[in-house]
């Protein structure tokens, strides 16, 4: 059976981290966008998380993690629809994410590379782009309207 996703909770918030530890992205400030995070369980098992920021008419894309034993089989593509979709309900027009690792994997969801000084100004003043991510990590954005 496949992991069920669903809204996170504060109580989810420990595995979250723990899994964002494993993977090696950022935990900055998680806590505060818990009410637009998901996470894919299998079980009781936390095994995926993806997390938006919401600044008005645009949103950072964040936190999108698979446990290692479920890697390959699509969890991350899901996780990603289902957060895209968060937006979308959200009224998002523009979706931004920062990477240092998986520029191969965004562009089948439509993200593009962009310059930094085309990011939304409140999203540049999110902590993924003051302090969390260096300034080396790509940036790629997808318009949903």
């Amino acid at each position: 059976m496949p992991p069920v996703i669903a809204p996170a909770t504060p109580a989810d918030l420990p595995a979250i981290l723990q899994l964002l530890e494993v993977s090696k992205l950022p935990r900055a400030e998680l806590e505060r966008h818990i009410g637009t995070t998901l996470v894919a369980k299998e079980g009781k098992q936390l095994v995926g998380t993806a997390a938006l920021e919401l600044y008005g008419a645009a949103a950072l894309l964040r936190s999108v993690a698979v446990a290692a034993e479920q890697r390959g089989h699509g969890l991350g593509q899901t996780l990603t629809a289902a957060a895209l979709d968060l937006a979308h309900r959200r009224g998002v027009h523009t979706v931004y994410l920062l990477t240092e690792t998986a520029a191969n994997f965004f562009p089948k969801f439509g993200f593009r590379p962009i310059p930094r000084s085309d990011v939304d100004q409140a999203v540049l003043r999110s902590p993924e782009f003051t302090t969390a991510c260096p300034q080396s990590a790509l940036v790629m954005a997808r318009s949903l309207s």
